[in-house]
């Protein structure tokens, strides 16, 4: 198979004697929605390149607290501590919305990495980006109101899922926020009655994206901006 069959962003990428030496690694996966990735305080088995679906990266408090501190698609790679030679995960990483891709043992990956100068590089450079995401929801969560970090949030899911309807419910949007449920039903009513969004129990569809980012005005757009300058089309 040619690194052009693939439908992830990175294997898509790499040179076809790299995607040769890997691909004997490359193990095909079904992802279900609330798979587990990669456990917090736990050792790392399995580095995932999706081609479908939406996975979550969230911070867990020692009490048990949770919120999102960032997602990934087909666009990247998670969890990403492999790729500076670490195994350890201090993330809970699940997948937000089935899909598939394929998956790589650590221990394959560190053999390859060395001699796929290619395969080494994507992954650092995907893994400095997945850092400028996370820093900016740091911010969008310290600046903006929970209306435009909503917009922001459906704005990137829509990114990755490549699709206009989004089957997310009202606890698990309140989660990823790190807000009350009552916030997101707000928020929601607002971005349905501008009309950006039509939203249905566990359903939201977007209907007017360019509006939708207007809404979101700075709360969205950096990360994504440095993504296209990192993986040129």
């Amino acid at each position: 198979m040619s690194s052009a069959s693939y439908q992830n962003n990175l294997l898509a990428r790499l040179p076809a004697a790299e995607i040769a030496s890997l691909e004997p690694f490359l193990e095909p996966v079904e992802l279900r929605r609330g798979y587990l990735l990669a456990v917090p305080h736990q050792t790392i088995e399995y580095v995932y390149f999706l081609e479908q679906g939406l996975g979550s990266i969230v911070s867990v408090s020692p009490e048990g607290q949770k919120a999102e501190a960032g997602m990934f698609g087909y666009e990247g790679f998670s969890p990403t501590p492999p790729a500076v030679q670490s195994a350890l995960s201090f993330h809970e990483t699940i997948m937000q919305a089935s899909g598939h891709g394929h998956r790589v043992k650590v221990e394959d990956l560190w053999n390859l990495m060395p001699g796929c100068h290619g395969l080494s590089e994507l992954l650092h450079r995907s893994a400095h980006n997945l850092a400028t995401q996370v820093s900016y929801t740091a911010l969008t969560n310290a600046v903006h109101q929970v209306d435009e970090r909503l917009g922001r949030w459906l704005l990137m899911c829509h990114d990755r899922l490549r699709r206009d309807e989004l089957q997310i419910t009202h606890e698990f949007l309140a989660l990823m926020l790190a807000v009350r449920r009552p916030s997101v039903t707000t928020s929601l009513h607002v971005l349905e009655g501008n009309q950006f969004i039509r939203a249905q129990r566990g359903r939201i569809t977007i209907r007017d994206r360019r509006a939708l980012e207007e809404f979101a005005q700075d709360a969205y757009g950096r990360p994504e901006a440095e993504y296209a300058v990192l993986f040129p089309a």
